[in-house]
């Protein structure tokens, strides 16, 4: 680590660790709050030096995506900064912040494989146990990707618009109705008009709470 600050070391070795323990990079918040640093903006400007010495990439096709670098030069995982933009019910449908008005200053750091290379992508906080046995569980985080469209079958952020609120669920399509299936034997599907539903996005991974 010849010409790097302490500080920066301490970065490169804390970003390491986490990765080894996670499997996904830290957030600029998790590092500043792993090695005790006064802001985020502080943390930002130590990772421009560490990309100037070659230590981590910044890839700008990618929005705000930065992969950390081994000893020898090699890749590693690549982080992609993915905006939660609310919280959704796997039980009961309740609302969340519809997608313009995503916070980007609140995000989680995925990895490529996570987000399988979409761009269009962001997180809800899942919120009850209805998808259990799709192993989402109560406070799981959800990487979507932003779409209208969906498969039968497919997990699926839906808005329902008569009740303006969103649900997290399973998608079928049955005649003239949408049947959206809880994966949980104790709870019963959601049957609505296709005029009514409004598909969000679609799940693409599922990350285990982070308490």
């Amino acid at each position: 680590m010849k010409g790097l600050s302490a500080k920066q070391q301490g970065i490169l070795q804390f970003m390491r660790k986490f990765i080894d323990e996670h499997d996904y990079p830290p957030s600029i918040r998790d590092i500043q709050v792993g090695c005790d640093i006064s802001s985020t903006s502080v943390v930002d400007y130590n990772l421009k030096a560490l990309e100037r010495l070659g230590h981590i990439r910044r890839d700008r096709e990618v929005s705000r995506a930065i992969e950390l670098l081994d000893r020898g030069g090699g890749r590693r995982a690549r982080s992609v900064s993915v905006p939660i933009i609310g919280t959704i019910a796997a039980g009961q449908p309740i609302p969340v912040p519809a997608p313009d008005n995503i916070d980007y200053d609140n995000v989680f750091e995925a990895t490529e494989d996570m987000t399988r290379g979409r761009e269009n992508v962001f997180a809800l906080k899942v919120r009850g146990t209805s998808m259990i046995d799709a192993l989402v569980n109560d406070g799981d985080i959800v990487i979507l990707e932003q779409t209208s469209t969906c498969d039968d079958g497919d997990m699926v952020a839906a808005w329902l618009k008569k009740e303006n609120e969103a649900t997290l669920k399973k998608f079928y399509r049955e005649g003239d109705r949408i049947r959206l299936q809880p994966a949980n034997s104790t709870m019963k599907p959601i049957f609505t008009s296709a005029d009514n539903v409004e598909i969000q996005g679609k799940v693409l991974a599922t990350i285990g709470r982070r308490d």
